[in-house]
């Protein structure tokens, strides 16, 4: 019986995801797009989709999610994948939600660093708490946790990478200044996410070791 069951979402769990697709979505639209700011990601190409070409972020977010879905319902199973829908869709919602009737306006154009250091703060806790319950709040999410069980690198170093890539193509469009403190959101995020996962456990996940140094040590 207990097999049956073992997928569904506990209330705690269903509260504490809420709460951090709640804290991204705020962050992602009035931190982040109200003060020019990108981010890395999935969410980063959905606000770039949003600046060049006005696409609905929460729309863009579904379509590249979906592919990387599949992909983790048969690498990480069921409970998961329902884990990481209920965040990934409240994360549509919320940003939704603030996007069409949130009547508070963040401009913080003229202190950047404290946009980036909030920005950073925010979705890092917001992302690490959802990682936490056992979830996901996008695609990119669920790559950056299977490279970090597959390498042992930290899972806030590995968003950090992942990162990077869509900053790059970031720096085609928006400006230097933003995209430099971007960079900075990013990084605080990170180290935010790796503490956020990590408070409070005694157990660190091993690092994973090349099949070829496993046989040598078998050998000795």
């Amino acid at each position: 019986m207990r097999k049956k069951t073992d997928w569904k979402v506990d209330g705690r769990q269903l509260l504490t995801m809420l709460f951090g697709s709640f804290l991204l979505a705020f962050t992602y639209y009035h931190i982040n797009f109200q003060n020019g700011l990108s981010e890395g990601g999935f969410v980063g190409l959905a606000l770039l989709g949003k600046y060049l070409f006005d696409l609905p972020p929460a729309l863009s977010m579904i379509v590249l999610d979906v592919p990387i879905f599949i992909l983790a319902l048969f690498l990480k199973g069921r409970k998961f994948i329902v884990n990481t829908l209920v965040a990934s869709m409240a994360f549509s919602v919320f940003y939704e939600l603030c996007e069409q009737f949130s009547p508070l306006s963040m401009n913080l154009g003229a202190n950047l660093p404290l946009a980036a250091l909030l920005s950073g703060l925010l979705t890092g806790f917001g992302a690490g708490l959802v990682i936490r319950t056992g979830g996901a709040t996008g695609g990119d999410d669920i790559l950056s946790m299977m490279i970090n069980q597959w390498s042992g690198i930290k899972i806030g170093t590995v968003f950090i990478m992942m990162d990077a890539v869509v900053l790059m193509v970031s720096l085609l469009y928006l400006p230097l200044k933003e995209t430099l403190f971007t960079i900075m959101a990013v990084l605080i995020a990170g180290k935010m996410i790796t503490w956020t996962v990590t408070y409070g456990r005694r157990e660190v996940a091993p690092r994973k070791v090349a099949y070829g140094m496993k046989k040598k040590t078998a050998r000795a």
